[in-house]
């Protein structure tokens, strides 16, 4: 048995467990209160703002989420702590309160979202949030140089490359990421099968998908991968899934 067989042990809410922004908005507390509810595992999505603290956040803009023009990272998390989401009474969350809705009770997996030449002290400090925390935690990105910070900074939790493509240059660079020693990827289930990920699942690196949203997609995720990010369906009224 693996050290990190939970990451795959139960399905994985992307963004916490939402309704497609209708009633319950993505990377929420309601949303990660819901998951936490259901019992899955929950993907969540980190911007690092203008006071050096780790916000749960996706886009670069406020635009789309909370409707106004500007720059996540030109904030403050006290400030983006009063922006509301959707134009509900959900706020956006820190790190640190996301750690304490949660409490262990169900993992994490914690995407960082970079800007290049902006990041410095970004892994650090999400490192140093973490410590002590008392649940499983895995840590993932888009981004080599912060998963090398990551690496660099000595990270006790499993870390992790966010991937897409199927074309050989693709798989180039993901492999040079690999090299970092790397626990797991999250990858584009829509381009599975390929030479990249089969070698690596090979290697007995677990897989998981990004974004499942009906049964074809998670048929083909359990074909080949070994477990899914989803939105916008639950799980546990669909017919079961085996590997």
């Amino acid at each position: 048995m693996s050290a990190i067989d939970w990451l795959t042990a139960q399905p994985v809410a992307h963004r916490g467990f939402h309704d497609m922004n209708h009633a319950v908005w993505e990377n929420t507390r309601a949303a990660f209160k819901r998951a936490v509810e259901a019992g899955f595992a929950i993907e969540c999505d980190l911007q690092y703002v203008s006071d050096g603290v780790p916000v749960v956040f996706h886009d670069d803009s406020l635009e789309r989420l909370c409707g106004i023009k500007g720059d996540v990272r030109e904030r403050t998390s006290a400030e983006l702590g009063l922006l509301a989401i959707g134009g509900t009474a959900e706020r956006i969350p820190t790190l640190k309160q996301l750690l304490a809705l949660v409490a262990g009770r169900v993992p994490l997996v914690i995407e960082l979202k970079g800007r290049p030449g902006d990041d410095d002290g970004f892994a650090e400090t999400v490192l140093d949030e973490l410590r002590g925390y008392n649940g499983h935690v895995a840590l993932m990105s888009f981004d080599h140089w912060l998963l090398k910070d990551l690496k660099a900074a000595g990270s006790p939790y499993p870390v992790g490359l966010t991937a897409e493509g199927n074309r050989p240059e693709q798989f180039f660079r993901h492999d040079e990421a690999m090299q970092l020693g790397l626990d797991f990827i999250s990858y584009h289930y829509a381009h599975l099968p390929n030479p990249f990920i089969t070698a690596q699942r090979q290697r007995g690196i677990p897989v998981i998908t990004w974004t499942v949203r009906d049964q074809a997609a998670r048929a083909h995720t359990f074909e080949f991968a070994d477990q899914m990010t989803f939105e916008g369906f639950d799980p546990r009224e669909s017919p079961a899934v085996t590997a």
